[in-house]
């Protein structure tokens, strides 16, 4: 039991260490390009339109609780 403990410990920092070391080298081509940019820009419009959706759908609730 404490073999296979061991092996799936060492399996998964390996997976975790290859996957940081990807996204770290993503991460730095997209901003040598300057595309971080464009990524950033394009989550924080998602973010916003969350945000406004919420508020609108808690201006129709608290409208309708009003009735």
């Amino acid at each position: 039991m404490k073999a296979k403990l061991t092996f799936a410990t060492i399996a998964l920092l390996l997976i975790t260490t290859t996957v940081l070391h990807a996204q770290t080298e993503m991460a730095d081509t997209m901003r040598s390009n300057g595309k971080i940019y464009v990524v950033v820009a394009v989550l924080a419009t998602i973010f916003a339109g969350i945000f406004a959706y919420l508020v609108y759908l808690d201006r129709k609730i608290t409208k309708a609780e009003k009735k």
